[in-house]
């Protein structure tokens, strides 16, 4: 079974909140749980149909998250995916936007790549970004907070 199909399992999972999932193929079998960790889906990997049941897997320290205070007068854009964050369109291009920059309701904020897929992140409001709340070239996770932009009334 190829590494792709997997990850495709493993979207399947967070897309649909399961709690596990597995399939067998061509005389290999996999099972991915959720909650898991990466080095758990290593382990379980892909065993032949003939080989003995699958290991449980070891239960993994759940991150403690300090929580966020979001600031009242901005508004968040938040990640619509589960990727890695970029500032700039390429290594060698600038970023889109920087602290202080002005924006308007659907300029380029970002790009986040999933799956080797380049998706643009639009700004939903016009306004000024306050922080930007993400170092580029970092993992993000759906719903993440990524740019805090007051919002400013165009006429």
């Amino acid at each position: 079974m190829e590494i792709k199909k997997i990850e495709q399992l493993i979207q399947l999972i967070k897309e649909h909140n399961l709690s596990e999932i597995e399939i067998e193929e061509d005389n290999a079998r996999v099972r991915i749980r959720a909650g898991s960790s990466p080095e758990m889906w290593s382990a379980l990997g892909i065993m032949s149909a003939g080989s003995m049941a699958l290991p449980k897997p070891v239960e993994t320290a759940k991150a403690i998250e300090a929580p966020v205070e979001e600031k009242k007068k901005g508004t968040i854009i938040r990640s619509p995916m589960v990727g890695t964050f970029y500032r700039s369109p390429g290594p060698d291009k600038p970023s889109y936007v920087e602290a202080g920059s002005e924006v308007k309701k659907g300029d380029a904020l970002c790009v986040i790549e999933a799956m080797k897929l380049m998706n643009e992140i639009e700004s939903t409001v016009n306004g000024k970004i306050i922080a930007i709340l993400v170092e580029n070239a970092k993992p993000v996770e759906f719903d993440q907070p990524l740019f805090e932009i007051e919002p400013k009334d165009v006429s």
